[in-house]
C-alpha cells in the first residue's frame, strides 16, 4: 500500500487543492467552512447554507420519490436473481390481462395474438426436459414451503441444494417429488426451522417412509453435515398451537435441559421428547392439557407421550 507522505510527493497538486477545499472559509460569513453536500455534490457553506459551487453533475435519478412504495413504484429496475425459479427469474412474461399501457381493453384480433404469444412464450421458457423437471420440482418446494410457513431465506436453499443434486445426477431412479421434499426437510434442519418429518410429509404428495430414505441418500452424496435437533426449538411453536403460557414454556424447556443432561434423549425422536416435556410441564403448572391434545399438535402418538413423559419425571424426581 502507498503510504499517505509518497501519495502527496506522487501528487502534489491533487493533494493541495483537496485540502485548500477542506481548509477554505466562506466568503459570506467567515466563519463557516465549505463541505461537499452528500445529495447534490454542491460546495455548501456549513454555517449559513451558502451555494458556493452547484455546477456539479448528480448522478441520481431525474424523478423524486417521498416513500418506499413511491420510490419501489418509479424504480427501473426489475426484481433480483433467485434461485427458486428454473430460470433464476432472468426471462420476460406477459401478462394474463387483455390492456395496453393505458388500461384500455384490447380488441379481439389482439387479443387472439397475445394468447398465441402467452403460449409460445411459456414454450421457450424451458428449452428441454432438465428444465421442465427444475420447473415443476421447484414449484413443488415453492407449494410445500408456503404450506410449512418456511421463510424464503430457507426456501433459496433447499433449491440450491436440489440443483446440486440434479447436477450430480441424483435424481435418476427416484421421484421428483421426494427429492424435492427432502431437500426441503434437509434445509429446514440446516437453517434451523424446526419442522419434523411427519410435518414435511403432510403437505407432500409421497409417503414418508420414501422422503426419510431419499433423504439419508441425498445428505449421503452431498455431504450435508446435519446436527442432532434439539427438542427446545419445536417447546414455543407447540406450546403456541395449544394455547399455553410461557411460564408452560420455561419449564418444558427446564425439563429438556435436565433430563438430556441424565442421557435420556439418546435414540429419542425430538418431537416426541418435547411433546412429553410439555404435557409434564402443563401439569406442574396447573394448564392441563390431555395427551390427545399434545399428540395431535405434536403428530405423535400417545404411548410416545407416555413413555417418555415416566422417563422423565422419574429422571427428575417427581412423584
Amino acid at each position: 500500500m502507498t503510504s499517505p507522505a509518497r501519495q502527496r510527493e506522487r501528487d502534489p497538486e491533487t493533494t493541495d487543492t483537496n485540502q485548500s477545499t477542506r481548509e477554505r472559509a466562506c466568503d459570506e460569513c467567515n466563519e463557516g467552512q465549505l463541505v461537499k453536500s452528500e445529495d447534490q455534490g454542491e460546495l455548501v457553506c456549513d454555517h449559513c447554507g451558502l451555494i458556493v459551487e452547484g455546477t456539479n453533475i448528480d448522478h441520481g435519478p431525474e424523478w423524486r420519490a417521498f416513500n418506499h412504495s413511491e420510490r419501489q413504484n418509479k424504480s427501473r429496475v426489475g426484481a433480483p436473481t433467485t434461485k427458486t425459479m428454473h430460470d433464476k427469474g432472468l426471462t420476460t412474461s406477459i401478462d394474463w390481462k387483455n390492456q395496453d399501457a393505458y388500461g384500455r381493453s384490447l380488441s379481439s384480433d389482439k387479443r387472439s395474438q397475445m394468447r398465441r404469444l402467452r403460449k409460445w412464450q411459456e414454450r421457450i421458457r424451458t428449452k428441454d426436459a432438465g428444465e421442465r423437471n427444475l420447473q415443476f420440482a421447484l414449484s413443488e418446494t415453492d407449494r410445500m414451503a408456503s404450506s410449512l410457513g418456511i421463510p424464503r431465506s430457507v426456501r433459496e436453499v433447499a433449491c440450491v441444494m436440489y440443483r446440486r443434486a440434479l447436477d450430480e445426477d441424483l435424481i435418476r431412479g427416484r421421484s421428483i417429488e421426494g427429492v424435492a421434499t427432502s431437500t426441503l426437510y434437509a434445509a429446514c434442519r440446516m437453517e434451523g426451522i424446526p419442522r419434523s418429518l411427519e410435518e414435511v410429509a403432510a403437505v407432500s404428495r409421497v409417503e414418508r417412509k420414501e422422503i426419510g430414505r431419499t433423504y439419508r441418500y441425498v445428505a449421503q452424496e452431498l455431504g450435508l453435515e446435519m446436527a442432532p435437533v434439539d427438542p427446545k426449538k419445536y417447546v414455543p411453536r407447540f406450546c403456541s398451537d395449544l394455547e399455553l403460557s410461557e411460564e408452560v414454556t420455561v419449564k418444558a424447556n427446564e425439563i429438556i435441559d435436565t433430563t438430556t443432561e441424565k442421557g435420556l434423549l439418546s435414540g429419542k425422536s425430538p418431537t416426541g421428547y418435547a411433546a412429553a416435556a410439555i404435557y409434564a410441564a402443563s401439569l406442574l403448572c396447573n394448564e392441563k392439557k390431555t395427551q390427545r391434545e399434545v399428540a395431535d399438535v405434536a403428530q405423535v402418538t400417545e404411548v410416545t407421550i407416555r413413555n417418555r413423559y415416566q422417563e422423565q419425571i422419574e429422571a427428575m424426581g417427581i412423584h
